[in-house]
């Protein structure tokens, strides 16, 4: 009986072997195509580097993907292997997958831009545009600066504006972004905001399986909505904004708004309450209730929260409550800002179904009648220029093949030897953090999942993506 070639997955054509075999000789490598600048940052799942683009490799490989000029820099991402099981299975995680599949559907001049995908060398490479800039490396600057300055409020408000402007289409474009915080929100020398890390962004229309079965957590703990925090099982764009606000006031104070301790998961596996960051939340907005949260006390943690309250009475029997302390934070960072005021309250209204939307907050007074008035380049307003990003030593990192695994033993069983199939490559070191300070590196799971569940969809949204209008 016949084989096929299918079956077997052998290819038994030899013209479409060797036609593989010329086209595989004719693709370029990333080695061949950028000239390597240094290294930028590590995270869970890889390692993200300068490069400047070569001479003859400024057309772009395939529909879709951007040309580029001799001598231009971009950011390159390189996946770290990954280990799936014992039997030595090496693959993409589903973040990988995922941020490559939204990144090649959407673009937008507030989101960054996804130039090509390469694999070479055993590894996966992301080509994104260079941003010198983030709003972490803005807000450090003013805080260890002597003496220590705020932003000025044309920066402020154009590096807001423009936040808003990239996170308003991509929920236009039904996405969640789910890890918006300053690390990965990263500006050009031009002062142009863009959105990166979407290694844990997530379409909301119609998804194949519930947003909970995918990640079980999102957010970084400084910048997690309340309502994810008292266990939500379904959520929408308003965790996206709650992170807004928190950034707003951090670019406002230097310093997180909320700052909790993350309690890690036990071996069960099982979530834990994340009591610490509750609290934080609760010292500066008070305790919230029924009244302006209708649905507070479905939330499968609502219960911790009474024993907080307890617990507060317990340890400080003068101040048995948590008073609502915003206001003072509002008069000791946005004196002059009335308008500022209701925008940072919006933002962090308890109830996730009032709480302001990006596309309305573009629209607020705030941005529209206040001077200053918002700019597309946001550094015009700076009074002094914001150091280049810190570029480290690369060392052949990015050009490196991941190490061989050492010989497996031998087993002389007598009438015939085995071998036992080889370790897989070793994977690069990082810093196991929840994102990295240019493109994102977060997310679980495996890569057929992450495939399988975007092959219908990114098809549908295909058109979609592109024809939403530009907003601001």
């Amino acid at each position: 009986m016949a084989v096929s070639s299918t079956a077997t997955g052998l290819d038994v054509n030899p013209l479409m072997s060797a036609y593989k075999r010329r086209r595989d000789a004719a693709r370029l490598g990333v080695g061949a195509k950028y000239e390597s600048q240094g290294f930028i940052s590590s995270g869970t799942y890889g390692k993200v580097y300068k490069v400047l683009l070569l001479a003859h490799s400024t057309a772009a490989t395939r529909a879709g993907d951007l040309r580029g000029e001799p001598g231009q820099a971009y950011a390159v991402k390189k996946f770290k292997p990954e280990k799936e099981g014992g039997d030595g299975y090496t693959g993409l995680s589903q973040s990988a997958c995922r941020e490559i599949a939204l990144n090649r559907e959407i673009r937008h001049e507030n989101v960054i831009a996804l130039r090509e995908v390469i694999l070479d060398m055993k590894a996966v490479f992301m080509v994104f545009e260079y941003a010198e800039h983030d709003f972490l490396q803005v807000i450090h600057y003013h805080s260890t600066n002597h003496p220590r300055s705020v932003l000025p409020l044309g920066v402020l408000k154009s590096l807001l504006y423009q936040l808003l402007n990239g996170v308003a289409y991509l929920h236009s474009n039904f996405i969640m972004h789910r890890d918006l915080k300053p690390a990965n929100i990263l500006i050009t020398d031009k002062g142009v905001v863009k959105i990166g890390d979407l290694g844990l962004a997530r379409v909301f229309h119609r998804p194949l399986v519930p947003l909970l079965n995918g990640d079980k957590v999102v957010v970084t703990i400084w910048y997690r909505a309340p309502e994810l925090l008292l266990g939500a099982k379904h959520y929408t764009t308003a965790i996206d904004m709650w992170a807004v606000g928190c950034i707003f006031a951090e670019l406002l104070s230097l310093r997180p708004i909320f700052k909790g301790d993350e309690a890690k998961m036990d071996a069960s596996k099982k979530l834990p309450f994340q009591k610490d960051q509750m609290l934080k939340i609760m010292e500066v907005l008070g305790v919230p209730s029924v009244d302006e949260w209708p649905l507070l006390a479905l939330l499968p943690d609502y219960p911790q929260l009474g024993a907080i309250e307890r617990e507060r009475a317990r340890q400080d029997p003068t101040k048995p409550r948590f008073e609502n302390n915003f206001g003072t934070f509002m008069n000791r960072h946005m004196r002059s800002m009335d308008s500022g005021r209701a925008v940072l309250q919006a933002l962090f209204t308890w109830d996730p179904d009032r709480r302001l939307s990006a596309a309305d907050a573009l629209y607020h007074p705030f941005f529209t009648a206040d001077a200053p008035m918002p700019t597309k380049n946001a550094f015009a307003h700076a009074t002094k220029a914001y150091p280049p990003r810190r570029i480290t030593a690369d060392e052949g990192g990015l050009f490196a093949e991941p190490a061989a695994p050492p010989p497996a033993p031998q087993t002389n069983t007598g009438a015939a030897t085995s071998q036992r199939p080889a370790a897989p490559p070793a994977p690069l070191a990082g810093q196991p953090q929840a994102g990295s300070v240019l493109v994102g590196t977060s997310g679980v799971g495996g890569a057929g999942q992450g495939a399988r569940m975007w092959s219908a969809q990114a098809q549908a949204q295909r058109g979609m993506a592109r024809k939403r209008p530009r907003l601001g």
